[in-house]
């Protein structure tokens, strides 16, 4: 695992975790704003981006990994924590590990009870299209979609086109498999989730699937202080991936509330 940091590192600690198949620089624009005012890390998680040799093992074997670098780095203690899909689900964990590890917590497009049937047809896929998903070619012929049918302040700047063409080809299929079983297939809730003291916004597109909106309603049942917020209109993880002047308009004054700097 590696980490990116920004700003001050007297500042406020905030941690912005990627989803699964992108890397550190999911962030990127998010972090630079942010980092005026806190310092922000953007940790690469094992097989993804310049990570990719490492094995990725599983949704609590990254939270052990991350809870280490918060002790050692952090004092043991983040001013907020955020995570997409994934990364969503790895701040749920850290949230159930330890009640008071962070004091604001955004949780954006995350499942957290077990689709096998999803997982194992997304391992399927796999299996058998890799190579029309990461490959190099897939790759940019991706980019060239997303230029062509995305709005402009949807489309990636150029840094982040040249960060997705050198990482996306080199996700191995073992991480995804890896990915897919212990973020679809098996992860569930903590009774420990109930006695978090942070602040959470649980976030998902207006047209993310069902799974996604219910997991937002049995986190809510864990901790009723949770506030849900639909994105009209979008799609899995578009205001962290793809509008991040959008995600800041929404984190900002979520920071803000009851802020102790």
């Amino acid at each position: 695992m590696n980490f990116h940091e920004f700003g001050n590192k007297n500042n406020p600690h905030i941690m912005l975790i990627h989803g699964g198949g992108n890397a550190w620089w999911n962030y990127l624009r998010q972090a630079r704003v942010l980092s005026e005012y806190y310092h922000v890390i953007l940790p690469t998680l094992d097989g993804h981006g310049e990570e990719y040799k490492t094995t990725y093992i599983s949704t609590e074997d990254t939270a052990d990994k991350l809870m280490k670098y918060i002790d050692e780095e952090c004092g043991g203690h983040l001013f907020s924590l955020c995570g997409v899909s994934l990364g969503g689900q790895i701040v749920i964990e850290i949230l159930s590990r330890k009640p008071d590890i962070t004091e604001k917590a955004i949780i954006d497009g995350s499942i957290c009870y077990p689709r096998p049937n999803m997982a194992r047809a997304c391992m399927m896929s796999i299996r058998f299209f890799r190579g029309l998903l990461f490959s190099e070619k897939a790759c940019r012929f991706q980019i060239a979609i997303m230029s062509k049918l995305f709005p402009k302040n949807m489309q990636y700047p150029d840094e982040i086109k040249n960060y997705y063409m050198k990482d996306m080809p080199h996700v191995r299929k073992e991480t995804l498999y890896a990915m897919y079983r212990t973020y679809m297939m098996k992860y569930t809730l903590k009774e420990s989730l109930r006695e978090t003291t942070a602040q959470v916004m649980y976030w998902y597109g207006e047209k993310e699937m069902k799974c996604v909106k219910n997991s937002a309603k049995m986190f809510q049942s864990y901790v009723p202080s949770c506030k849900i917020y639909e994105a009209k209109g979008y799609n899995h993880g578009y205001l962290a991936i793809y509008l991040p002047n959008e995600w800041l308009e929404i984190t900002e004054p979520f920071f803000q509330q009851n802020e102790m700097i």
